[in-house]
């Protein structure tokens, strides 16, 4: 896999409103890669709007756009028939209403998802045909009822369609699609990387300049997938404390990315309150690696103790705050379930 620059993928932020063509231009990626500060970080609508309707739905993602993302990111799960659905994971239950429909009743069984058994129903035993008669659901509702309204109403959707959408855009909008856990597939002898690469490259988007980003939890799928297409990727890293200078040296010489949970980079004490930011935006910047965070949410639920507000888990604290924290740091793109609140914060 070829070195990208980093100024491929802030090349690729422009900011817009809903309608207007953003003019996007490329920078060749240099010999050494070096960080160099970014005009604005990119708003990446993480599985669409989705603070606003149900999660991977495409009135989600349509949203999105519609608020001015940069980006729009769909996870992505295998069907039964070898196409990409856009749900955060195989099992249904929690984004779907295949619970509540007798017809499927019997496709209810026990996995083991990456150590983790699950129960319940999954898109592997799932056409895509039979896909599109369920219906998504709000995965929170105590925190979103206004999106748990939507409950019922919008369909499944797969990366084609997806595709199809963002295609007919009258502006450059880019998809940051996540392999989701590639080794429970690799357990059943399928590949959740072919399937990407060959809808990635039947469509010509499999190239270093196309309007497509990939990530993964997974450090050894992306350098497989890597290895059959030249799109930037991006390591997604979760949990808290120092990320080693010796793993950045590994992730600059394979990927274009680090997308790290915020405790990664502003950890926070037992009392949920912040603590003084590490050091892995510069020292990944100084490897020529572009540093995406996430998720940013407004509720209070999800917010550091700093930033709450004296209500309910439900209720918006001050989210602008944590915006310009991340901002100030200079992140270089966030994921966001309010992407008009990340915009508004970065312009």
């Amino acid at each position: 896999m070829s070195r990208k620059g980093a100024a491929l993928l802030r090349g690729l932020a422009a900011t817009a409103a809903a309608g207007i063509v953003a003019t996007v231009a490329a920078t060749p990626a240099a010999a050494e890669p070096k960080h160099e500060p970014s005009g604005e970080p990119v708003v990446i609508a993480h599985r669409g709007a989705s603070g606003y309707v149900p999660e991977h739905t495409m009135e989600a993602y349509r949203l999105a756009v519609r608020l001015g993302a940069d980006v729009i990111e769909p996870d992505l799960v295998l069907t039964a028939d070898g196409e990409l659905l856009a749900r955060h994971e195989p099992e249904l239950s929690d984004t779907t209403d295949v619970e509540a429909r007798p017809e499927f009743a019997d496709r209810k069984t026990t996995r083991d998802v990456d150590g983790t058994e699950m129960t319940g129903w999954f898109a592997d035993d799932f056409t895509v045909a039979e896909l599109k008669t369920l219906r998504a659901e709000e995965r929170l509702p105590e925190l979103r009822p206004r999106s748990a309204a939507w409950d019922g109403r919008f369909e499944l959707v797969t990366y084609d369609e997806i595709l199809d959408y963002v295609e007919g855009l009258g502006r450059e909008v880019v998809t940051y699609p996540e392999m989701k856990h590639p080794a429970y597939y690799d357990d059943m002898g399928l590949s959740i990387e072919d399937a990407l690469a060959e809808t990635l490259a039947e469509r010509g988007l499999d190239e270093e300049a196309s309007p497509v980003w990939v990530q993964s939890f997974d450090y050894e799928s992306l350098v497989e997938i890597g290895e059959a297409i030249d799109n930037p990727i991006g390591l997604n890293i979760g949990g808290s404390g120092a990320i080693s200078d010796a793993d950045l040296d590994l992730y600059a010489e394979t990927l274009d990315a680090i997308s790290l949970s915020k405790n990664r980079i502003v950890p926070r004490d037992a009392d949920g309150r912040l603590l003084d930011a590490t050091d892995v935006i510069e020292r990944a910047h100084e490897r020529g690696l572009e540093v995406h965070v996430w998720t940013f949410r407004n509720e209070n639920a999800f917010l550091p103790a700093d930033f709450r507000r004296a209500h309910g888990d439900a209720e918006w604290g001050d989210y602008m705050a944590e915006y310009e924290l991340f901002y100030d740091l200079g992140v270089d793109a966030v994921f966001s379930d309010f992407p008009d609140s990340a915009i508004a914060a970065r312009d």
